[in-house]
């Protein structure tokens, strides 16, 4: 498999900016990594959600609103990475922009007028670079088979590994802003709305996952917007509170009782829940539907939250490249 990040020269201990410009959010980190060590300490780590998938799944192109949100984030993140001292600065593309036609010329202009390293990352780099970040500063994972579950705009990554060998990774065609521009018509959903979605990400998973497999995880890890959001529900949090989420143990009961609140609310409603932020209000419930069917397949009953994801893959392989 190539790796994404090879042409990126770093110091041994090196600050680097990575910008993960993903179907549903554009999201930052700016760190200091000591590739040594492992040691990840950052500097700076925005998100915003701008929904570069919109009308994908149904165009296959991104649409000029789109793209706009996204220049417009991309800017701003380009004055935080010169204010940082302008580090080597990587952005990653992923399903949004393998999906679309003109994802190639969208790639052009973030390397050209952002002076960003913009790579489209397959599903399999995705994974592993993903899986990498989760694992990161988890040791006690070393001896468990564990389940990394990594929920975007237009895909699900799901991702089997042990310490730091991979044993079975996937990139599924299912994600919140895919899921719900199918299925979710209504204010809220309709009961038909919402078990239409839910059989169709069980078809996705079943098929794209070998039957011998769901047996092997032992453990699991919950990556991105949805499982972060949902403990944050979960803590009862007021404000989001990213040192409280991190290592947040959910259970699948949870989630489904959450489910069962979030899906009986209107958007407005929900953008009104307090600790969770108003722009992960359209694509929560099929973020919890896509969560609890990955969780179901697998035969789990928790999962692990957190937010060391595809940025810190991203940046530690930046660095060892170096």
């Amino acid at each position: 498999m190539s790796d994404p990040t090879a042409a990126i020269a770093a110091a041994p201990t090196a600050r680097v900016a990575v910008v993960d410009v993903g179907t549903n959010s554009t999201r930052l980190l700016i760190a200091d990594v000591d590739p040594e060590a492992g040691r990840i300490t950052e500097v700076e780590r925005r998100s915003a959600v701008t929904r570069l998938g919109e009308g994908v799944d149904a165009n296959a192109r991104l649409a000029d609103a789109a793209i706009q949100r996204v220049r417009v984030v991309l800017g701003e993140y380009r004055a935080l990475i010169d204010a940082a001292g302008a580090p080597p600065a990587v952005a990653v593309l992923t399903s949004a922009v393998r999906d679309a036609a003109n994802g190639p010329a969208f790639a052009d202009a973030v390397r050209d007028d952002y002076g960003l390293d913009a790579r489209e990352l397959s599903g399999d780099e995705e994974a592993r670079l993903t899986y990498l970040g989760a694992v990161h500063g988890r040791p006690g994972l070393h001896t468990t088979p564990t389940l990394v579950i990594d929920i975007g705009g237009g895909s699900t990554e799901l991702v089997i590994g042990q310490g730091d060998e991979l044993r079975f990774h996937v990139s599924t065609q299912a994600g919140v802003l895919r899921q719900r521009e199918r299925h979710l018509r209504g204010d809220p959903p309709a009961g038909h709305e919402r078990q239409a979605l839910t059989d169709d990400v069980r078809r996705i998973f079943a098929t794209a996952v070998p039957h011998p497999l769901i047996h092997v995880p032992q453990a699991a890890i919950g990556v991105a917007g949805t499982p972060t959001a949902l403990a944050a529900l979960d803590l009862g949090l007021t404000v989001y509170d990213s040192a409280r989420v991190e290592g947040h143990v959910l259970a699948r009961a949870t989630c489904e009782q959450l489910l069962a609140r979030l899906s009986a609310m209107t958007l407005a409603q929900l953008r009104a829940v307090p600790g969770m932020h108003p722009d992960r209000a359209p694509s929560i419930v099929a973020g919890t539907v896509l969560l609890i069917e990955a969780l179901r397949l697998f035969g789990l009953e928790q999962i692990e939250v957190s937010e060391h994801d595809l940025l810190y893959g991203t940046a530690l392989t930046v660095v060892r490249a170096g």
